[in-house]
């Protein structure tokens, strides 16, 4: 069952686990869990998508349950009126806050993109983004003998492909678990020693306006188990209440003998 944040007769927003498309594609022919299908099971009605989360990345997915209603969230997440909060483990230090103001290209793929325009120049891409903590664990990686981790808190203005990764990449900050633009080496150590084996990136809030009662909405998903226990040896349990799910049996004691050294 997948878990439902917010239902109503307009809308729906569950918790989109890591490893799930959100909706049947050619390209990935042998897959079998699509969200919008388990959705619409689940419900027993049709749903609508408005936007959409990479398929390595968990938290808030947002559904209309008319096309009336889609129409609506959709110019939302278009004019930019939807406020859009992650959180993710990055590799190093991120010391202080900014906003990334850096223009992306279109990250084209071969085939299902191949009537795209390949010559379209960069398009603008804003991130903001601030450290929460840092932490260095006592593992060697590569010539370093130390694994140094940030948590980072982001907030994509616009919504380009892969645009926190890249983001994040770009700043020699990627994001752990990144196979595409990270470090292979931390996402192998940070894997095999604290058992990150998925991209550390979770959508973690949406604001909104509701689009028929004009309310206010904010949605929040709470973290999986790898989330929870990365935070549990971090020593960063407690920073993110809103997300952290109390039920969390933490039963990690592979690192028990790692001294944590936790700092802002």
């Amino acid at each position: 069952m997948i878990e439902i944040l917010y239902q109503d007769e307009h809308l729906v927003a569950v918790n989109k686990p890591s490893g799930w498309l959100v909706h049947r594609s050619w390209l990935d022919r042998h897959e079998t869990r699509f969200m919008m299908q388990t959705v619409r099971d689940q419900l027993g009605q049709h749903v609508f998508t408005v936007h959409r989360l990479d398929r390595p990345t968990s938290g808030v997915l947002l559904m209309a349950l008319s096309s009336e209603v889609a129409r609506l969230l959709s110019l939302q997440f278009e004019q930019h009126q939807v406020q859009k909060t992650y959180h993710a483990v990055v590799r190093g230090y991120v010391q202080e806050g900014a906003t990334l103001d850096y223009p992306l290209t279109a990250e084209l793929d071969k085939i299902a993109d191949k009537h795209a325009d390949a010559d379209k120049g960069p398009q603008p891409a804003v991130t903001h983004y601030r450290p929460l903590a840092q932490v260095e664990m006592p593992v060697a990686v590569g010539r370093y003998d130390s694994a140094r981790y940030s948590l980072v808190e982001l907030q994509p203005e616009t919504g380009r492909k892969h645009q926190l990764r890249r983001h994040m990449a770009h700043l020699r900050h990627p994001i752990i678990g990144d196979s595409k633009h990270g470090d292979l080496r931390q996402n192998r150590s940070a894997a095999e020693h604290f058992g990150c084996h998925r991209l550390m990136l979770h959508a973690s809030e949406l604001s909104l306006t509701h689009p028929f009662t004009g309310e206010p909405l904010t949605l929040r998903a709470g973290f999986d188990d790898v989330w929870m226990r990365a935070l549990s040896q971090f020593g960063w349990r407690g920073l993110l209440p809103l997300n952290e799910r109390v039920e969390f049996a933490d039963d990690c004691g592979q690192d028990e003998e790692i001294q944590v050294n936790s700092g802002r």
